[in-house]
């Protein structure tokens, strides 16, 4: 019966001028969201009842010299920190303003369903590093390389823990630098509603470059695993924030 009322919804979409079908049906956006709550529960717990963060710190720090070896490397200070960086910012502000320019003079070979995608993408790449930005900032937990184990000046505190009255703000989670890259999950998009395999693997793919953007910052000793993940996890819940709020609409 559910899948006869959503044919019934698609069919009636794609008779109406200005309508697309929409990207995900309610059924995919209820799992995705269980799966989202259900990540959120996994990384709190990683961080706040693991040494795992503590562990793979310790693997890539030089006790001996109580440095990051990798912590001004070129691969991961010149490469990634600055020229991917760039280069995908370069990017955003290419769709955003193609985004902007068609929503001025909207183009007829987009149509509805481009439309959506083009400002869901174009919106996705401003809001997940303003959103994980602006809770970085928020933050008091510490980077690695600012830690007393590592040779920096402050205590370790896990997540929700509680901090010497005298101690700074750390502003280091989640991830920043990740979020340059992890704002591509949004491309999944453009493989919806017609190939959803697609979709997913799309999504994987710039999850894993998200991912990798954030281990070289690792290896750095500019973050913590878990700060990582839980930039992934606020992109992924923004771009499918974005799809059920826009999807559907006229445009």
């Amino acid at each position: 019966m559910r899948e006869m009322l959503e044919m019934r919804e698609l069919h009636q979409m794609r008779s109406e001028p200005g309508l697309h079908a929409p990207l995900l049906s309610a059924h995919a956006l209820r799992r995705l969201a269980i799966m989202l709550a259900a990540g959120a529960l996994a990384i709190l717990w990683l961080g706040r009842y693991t040494d795992l963060d503590l562990v793979l710190a310790d693997a890539v720090f030089d006790a001996q010299r109580r440095v990051f070896p990798w912590r001004d490397a070129w691969l991961t200070v010149t490469f990634n920190h600055v020229i991917v960086k760039q280069l995908l910012m370069l990017l955003a502000v290419g769709i955003v303003g193609y985004a902007l320019v068609d929503a001025w003079r909207p183009r007829a070979a987009l149509g509805a369903l481009g439309r959506v995608q083009l400002r869901i993408v174009a919106l996705a790449a401003i809001l997940v590093p303003a959103v994980t930005s602006t809770l970085k900032h928020l933050s008091a937990s510490h980077c690695p390389w600012d830690l007393l184990r590592y040779g920096g000046e402050q205590p370790y505190v896990r997540l929700f823990g509680v901090f010497p009255a005298d101690t700074l703000p750390g502003q280091c989670l989640p991830a920043g630098h990740a979020s340059s890259a992890l704002w591509l999950v949004a491309l999944a998009v453009c493989w919806l509603p017609a190939r959803p395999a697609r979709a997913r693997a799309a999504a994987l793919l710039a999850i894993g470059a998200g991912a990798t953007v954030g281990y070289l910052q690792q290896l750095r000793g500019a973050h913590f695993m878990t700060h990582t993940l839980w930039s992934i996890w606020i992109a992924c819940t923004i771009v499918v924030a974005l799809i059920a709020t826009l999807q559907g609409r006229p445009s």
